[in-house]
């Protein structure tokens, strides 16, 4: 027994830690896992958290991919109804790694790629949990359209209607295709280094067709508050897949797409700030209402953040002050 206990100390102490999907040198989202690709076991696991398959086929150097991850995959909601409903597994269209299908047959990705008639890329496949291919999201979906195609799995529609009909309800408009501007945002070129004594820096990282993005904009850029904490910034703001030149806060040059992944930025928005020095000091992960968004500039101006490292007490102190001065407090409005 003790023999035992020891191999499987040292098993534990030498086991590699779970690598993150990729497809070539692109890495996926962490909502994407690797497994074996025994896809029957896969989705018995998955079935046991009530959960399903979701099989996602890119290729490298696939816009239509690039622009999927960048704006769908950075939208916490959809982030989470993955996560919560799916195990999604990435392909590489023209892989070579071997996948179990439920027929038991072992394929390499790209012949499997064929066995199931994937043309182009993305293409994302939701299967049931004996493996029936119920849906079929053919190229890319604008986020409010890719988030009503997975509800077709959530709620279990395929035994109501057929997938295309329930796509029809869904709206061809969504959030906007462009990013939204502000007179306050920095001009090229984007000299971000910092002086000691000068301002800290705000840097928004948004993407195309993402909501949260413009009810950003449309309510909390606009709140006088909001703007007042603003003015003791720097702000600049830049697409996740941006191809405009930068110099870092520390001073490297790089490009706007590359600097989002350095810093790993996973949602939209975000909202990254830096000191006086160049050292990232905080971050927002996704929109907050206007409380928490304008609490977030201040905590960091007046540098609260270095006596106060939790964020959620510095806003607690923040409520209860302005209670004790008559002030009302919404925390949603």
């Amino acid at each position: 027994m003790r023999r035992l206990l020891i191999l499987v100390a040292l098993f534990f102490a030498v086991a590699p830690a779970p690598t993150l999907a990729q497809i070539g040198d692109e890495v996926l989202p962490p909502v994407f896992v690797e497994t074996l690709l025994e896809l029957p076991d896969d989705a018995a696991q998955a079935a046991k958290s009530g959960k399903r398959l979701l099989l996602y086929f890119g290729q490298v150097g696939c816009p239509y991919c690039k622009e999927l991850m960048q704006t769908s995959f950075t939208q916490k909601a959809i982030v989470d109804k993955v996560a919560k409903h799916f195990l999604p597994i990435a392909f590489n269209l023209f892989g070579d790694r071997e996948v179990t299908w439920f027929d038991g047959k072992v394929r390499s990705e790209k012949e499997f790629a064929k066995f199931l008639k994937v043309q182009f890329t993305p293409t994302l496949l939701l299967l049931d949990e004996k493996g029936n291919i119920i849906a079929r999201i053919n190229g890319y979906y604008p986020p409010h359209r890719f988030s009503a195609a997975l509800d077709y799995s959530v709620k279990r529609l395929e035994g109501k209607l057929p997938f295309a009909e329930h796509m029809q309800a869904v709206p061809q408009k969504g959030a906007s295709a462009t990013l939204n501007e502000q007179p306050f945002f920095m001009k090229p070129p984007f000299d971000l280094a910092r002086k000691t004594g000068g301002k800290p820096l705000a840097v928004l990282f948004e993407t195309r067709h993402c909501a949260p993005c413009d009810e950003l904009h449309k309510e909390g850029f606009k709140r006088a508050k909001t703007q007042a904490a603003l003015s003791r910034f720097d702000v600049a703001r830049f697409s996740l897949s941006g191809r405009e030149t930068l110099v870092t806060p520390d001073g490297r040059s790089t490009t706007a797409e590359a600097w989002g992944k350095e810093l790993k930025i996973s949602y939209t928005p975000s909202v990254v700030f830096f000191d006086d020095r160049g050292r990232e000091v905080f971050r927002l992960e996704a929109y907050l209402r206007p409380f928490h968004f304008t609490s977030s500039f201040e905590y960091v101006s007046s540098g609260a953040y270095k006596k106060e490292p939790e964020f959620q007490r510095f806003l607690q102190n923040k409520a209860e002050h302005m209670k004790q001065a008559g002030e009302k407090l919404d925390l949603w409005k």
